[in-house]
């Protein structure tokens, strides 16, 4: 008996141990790696999170070595196994539409006409994020707005490539729209949202849909600190932002890599611009430029970068960077007249927070209404930050607001 407890001792001691080395490790690669800026309200909230990310993704990799499971699955399971059970003002129901799986949010309280219809596509760099992890999200639209929320379990990458979850998104809202009578919902009132990747998603399919004579117009579309474009990580955002929790400019480029080719072997040509011929990106100038950024927002330590060829070889593995269902911001003015009324929401410390500063001047430019909410004091990730209440913020609670 001895024997045995000594051996218990041993092996939980050691796993405790290591675990405290685990978070140690993390510590020291966020105060070493990450920069908080001064503007980051609470910012001691967003090291915690951001440690517990890193600590996370470490063990995930730790059991992806000895062969217990990938580094992938094994963040996605943590990420996922926050279950909130039911809801005392909504019916929650998990179906498939078009062999996609999809959570309905619908509320109990009788309406007084048709509701409007919310599909929402949740963010996680096409890689990561699922019906759980934004269940906490897709509950308050539904509860605050009074609306009917979709929420959509497309395919993710690597094991998906592109174009499965833009593909699995479309035929969803497509599905949806033919059949909103079903659900009480007003057809001419359907929404596209979206988070981050999820934004990139709303904005492939709003456009996509333009052209469509058989189905109901869609109403508007919420592009929350969306991913519009792959053709240039030097915008000023991505310079200033490089280091910000919770998306850092490298991270970034390699989620698209990950969601176009299923890895990120040409990471290094995409981060210093050499993944596109300069005659390409001349063309696309006129919408992906830092000149199109209001010079308020290139105050904080921008520098111009010098355009860089890139080899036929590269490019030809990255060509789809320049379709549209990829890179919703290289659309045709055609196809963005055609757009509907837009919401867009962007922080300050975001990396991507350029991408849709230059959305909405192209869909102003081709008169489209927008409404825009800047977080002055936001980063990537804070309106859908974490399920514990002590680690939320206050900018992400106005974020929502005005979503709704």
């Amino acid at each position: 008996m001895a024997v045995v407890l000594t051996v218990l001792v041993l092996f939980f001691g050691g796993f405790v141990a290591g675990f405290i080395l685990l978070v140690m490790g993390a510590i020291n690669f966020d105060f070493t790696n990450s920069e908080i800026p001064p503007g980051v309200n609470q910012p001691a909230k967003l090291r915690i999170i951001h440690i517990i990310l890193i600590s996370t993704a470490v063990l995930g990799k730790i059991l992806e070595n000895i062969g217990i499971c990938t580094q992938v699955s094994f963040v996605r399971y943590m990420q996922g196994r926050k279950t909130l059970g039911m809801d005392p003002k909504l019916f929650i129901k998990d179906l498939w539409f078009e062999k996609v799986p999809v959570r309905i949010y619908q509320p109990k309280v009788p309406p007084a006409s048709q509701r409007r219809g919310v599909l929402f596509f949740h963010g996680g760099g096409w890689v990561f994020g699922s019906l759980e992890t934004h269940d906490k999200l897709c509950r308050s639209i539904a509860r605050e707005s009074e609306s009917v929320v979709v929420s959509v379990g497309y395919r993710l990458a690597p094991e998906h490539k592109y174009p499965a979850a833009f593909e699995d998104c479309l035929s969803v809202t497509q599905h949806f729209l033919q059949n909103t009578e079903h659900y009480g919902v007003d057809p001419a009132r359907v929404i596209v949202c979206g988070d981050s990747a999820g934004g990139n998603l709303a904005a492939a399919v709003s456009q996509t849909l333009t052209g469509r004579s058989d189905l109901p117009k869609l109403r508007a579309q919420i592009l929350i600190y969306p991913s519009l474009q792959a053709m240039d990580f030097n915008l000023p955002s991505y310079q200033q932002n490089r280091g910000v929790p919770l998306l850092f400019r490298e991270r970034a480029a390699f989620y698209v890599l990950q969601y176009l080719n299923g890895h990120a072997a040409d990471l290094e040509e995409v981060l210093e611009g050499s993944h596109i011929p300069i005659d390409i990106k001349l063309n696309y100038q006129k919408w992906v430029s830092p000149d199109n950024i209001p010079e308020k927002f290139k105050l904080r330590g921008y520098k111009p970068r010098v355009l860089l060829d890139c080899t036929t070889e590269v490019f030809e593995k990255l060509k789809r960077f320049c379709e549209p269902t990829l890179c919703p911001l290289l659309a045709e003015d055609s196809v963005v007249q055609q757009l509907p009324e837009s919401f867009i929401l962007t922080c300050e410390y975001d990396v991507l927070r350029d991408d849709g500063l230059l959305y909405k001047k192209r869909l102003e430019d081709n008169g489209v209404r927008v409404t825009w909410f800047h977080l002055e004091d936001g980063f990537h990730g804070i309106i859908n930050s974490f399920y514990s209440d002590w680690l939320s913020f206050p900018a992400g609670k106005r974020g929502l607001d005005n979503i709704v």
